[in-house]
């Protein structure tokens, strides 16, 4: 139920007080608390799934009448594999090196003058999504390792499970000695999101994940710094010096492996030496596939069965079995097409080539550039990060698929012993040493 707007100030408050001891908390204490909080997913498998059949119920008559996706109805589905897919992502985070209070960089600015930049928690990350119950675990583990607190925003599509899995986790942790009550909260409605927003007084990071408008509504309605990315629009460029088997596995794997997914590949490009022979080969696996394929003009002339693509084909992001397929003149004009049409998420180069790899890397912005690799490889997990808070294509402070690493920033501790600054100063001044110890 939506609650009032000074109960919702109370849930931010009680997170920012937990926030403050969690920067405290001891890494062998967090292990201790993630270890139960995945011992409790496993333990709590029959409510977990007896909330979700009940949203997924909803769903499917929600998609029946059209309010809700068939995509965003697949990311709301939990089975035991799922819960103990959450349960592995948590004991993995547990695994990992604290990443607080790891000194970065220390110097000495003079004697007995030493400045040392050291990693600390954020403080208090708002995480919104749409859909997804696994998110919950995923964030709230990374939240909890960081020292961060968490205030969670699902979707009303999931929001049975949503509470079951928090509460399933926060008993977990809580009932460690140090965890702090309330250092994860959860919000359920869209008005609440709206009064989220507004509080940048108690939150220090939004993540918002879901759908390219949900994410656009959070980024232009609130002054919280936002992490994330507004779309998945990745692609897979096949080069003229490509192996066919391998390129074709690739793409396969990158358009059907996980189409609803925001790494799934959203667009074919391969080069015009490779075209006539090639393309019809890849158009048939695609369609032994289910994919629907909309293709450039020179791709239909040699590839039969493939619909026209249209202008805005080369921006959208499918999430579902269509892919847009185009020949390119060069790998200049692929990485142009890339650096133009895409989402600077995800893109991947299938070639033998060296040279080519090499300009592909150097010069496609996106966050995730990959040489002969599905790209549905850009993921926290799969990267060794134990989880993800999400996939973010901003250029300031964390890139790609983003982990612990990204839930942490640094403050600067300056040990001296009575230095002043007018010292400094002047035709007489002290000069500093900036010796680097670190």
């Amino acid at each position: 139920m939506a609650g009032t707007d000074n109960e919702l100030k109370k849930k931010a408050a009680a997170a920012r007080a937990a926030a403050l001891e969690l920067a405290n908390l001891k890494d062998s204490r967090k292990r201790v608390a993630l270890k139960a909080m995945a011992a409790a997913l496993r333990t709590n498998a029959d409510a977990i799934l007896k909330a979700n059949a009940a949203d997924v119920a909803d769903a499917r008559r929600a998609v029946a009448s059209g309010k809700l996706s068939q995509a965003m109805l697949k990311r709301l589905m939990v089975d035991n594999v799922k819960i103990e897919g959450m349960a592995e992502g948590v004991e993995s985070v547990a695994k990992l090196p604290d990443p607080v209070g790891r000194a970065i960089s220390e110097i000495e600015m003079d004697d007995g003058l030493i400045l040392e930049q050291v990693s600390c928690p954020i403080g208090v990350i708002g995480a919104v999504f749409e859909s997804r119950p696994d998110v919950v675990p995923q964030i709230s583990a990374l939240c909890l390792k960081s020292g961060n607190a968490v205030i969670l925003k699902g979707g009303s599509e999931a929001a049975r499970t949503n509470r079951v899995l928090k509460d399933t986790l926060c008993a977990a942790a809580e009932a460690v000695p140090g965890v702090p009550a309330g250092w994860a909260q959860l919000i359920e409605t869209r008005r609440e999101v709206k009064s989220v927003l507004a509080m940048d007084e108690y939150i220090d990071l939004l993540v918002p994940r879901g759908s390219n408008e949900f994410v656009r509504y959070i980024q232009d309605n609130t002054r919280i710094p936002v992490l994330g990315h507004a779309d998945g629009v990745c692609h897979v460029y096949i080069d003229k010096g490509a192996d066919w088997n391998l390129a074709t596995a690739i793409a396969i794997d990158s358009k059907t492996q996980y189409p609803a997914a925001c790494n799934a590949a959203e667009t074919i490009l391969v080069h015009k030496d490779i075209a006539a022979v090639f393309l019809p080969q890849l158009a048939r696996a695609l369609a032994d596939h289910n994919v629907e394929v909309r293709g450039c003009a020179a791709s239909r002339r040699l590839a039969k069965g493939l619909k026209a693509a249209k202008p805005s084909d080369w921006d959208a992001e499918y999430l579902d079995l269509i892919v847009s397929l185009k020949v390119v003149d060069s790998i200049e004009a692929a990485v142009e097409h890339i650096n133009k049409h895409g989402s600077k998420h995800t893109d991947s180069i299938v070639t033998g080539s060296n040279k080519a790899s090499e300009f592909f890397f150097k010069n496609v912005d996106s966050a995730c550039v990959f040489l002969n690799a599905s790209t549905r490889f850009s993921d926290g997990f799969r990267f060794g990060k134990g989880a993800e808070i999400g996939i973010s294509t901003n250029k300031t402070h964390a890139r790609g698929p983003v982990g612990l690493e990204g839930l942490v920033i640094y403050k600067y501790l300056l040990r001296g012993s009575g230095q002043i600054v007018d010292d400094y100063m002047g035709p007489h001044a002290k000069k500093f040493k900036h010796r680097k110890l670190r």
